[in-house]
């Protein structure tokens, strides 16, 4: 039987050969942003995914607490994945819990104080890293990608709970 050998990954420099397979083209990218971006926001001690999570709870919380299901939702995160990515959060006391007053079923995540100080000062890394990606990228293109993925995530049809379309 013969043996066949991987193709070596790309040298730094290189570039990876195309690839037909969607998801893991946007992974790959999406492996690459977030290094990019966990590198931009090193200083304060946080990871991309959890300047999002600290933002949309900040964002919830505008309009009041925002629900574990709330944030979930707006991450496009099941619950579990949600709760194992809050937990860091809460043991570096940026973020926490509360049940509900009325109904106790329901988790509520709460910025502390210490969670906002640290969002503000992320948030201006943030910038900092969106520029240089779009100096990189280029201004356009990057609103275009942004556009593109943000309707991707928004794409009902694409939910994996959703029933296949049979033609």
């Amino acid at each position: 039987m013969p043996v066949t050998i991987a193709a070596r990954p790309p040298q730094i420099g290189q570039s990876m050969p195309p690839s037909g397979c969607t998801c893991g083209s946007l992974r790959k990218a999406s492996r690459r942003i977030s290094q990019f971006y966990d590198s931009a926001l090193a200083p304060v001690g946080i990871k991309s995914t959890q300047f999002s999570i600290l933002s949309e709870v900040e964002r919830g919380s505008v309009a009041g607490a925002v629900t574990m299901c709330e944030l979930a939702a707006a991450m496009v995160m099941d619950r579990s994945t949600l709760g194992h990515n809050l937990r860091p959060l809460q043991r570096d006391e940026l973020l926490h819990l509360r049940l509900g007053q009325h109904d106790r079923r329901k988790r509520y995540v709460e910025l502390t104080k210490k969670g906002r100080g640290v969002l503000q000062k992320a948030r201006r890394l943030w910038r900092q890293a969106e520029g240089r990606f779009e100096k990189i990228f280029g201004k356009q293109h990057a609103a275009e990608l942004r556009a593109v993925l943000l309707n991707i995530a928004n794409n009902q049809e694409l939910n994996s709970s959703a029933s296949p379309q049979r033609d």
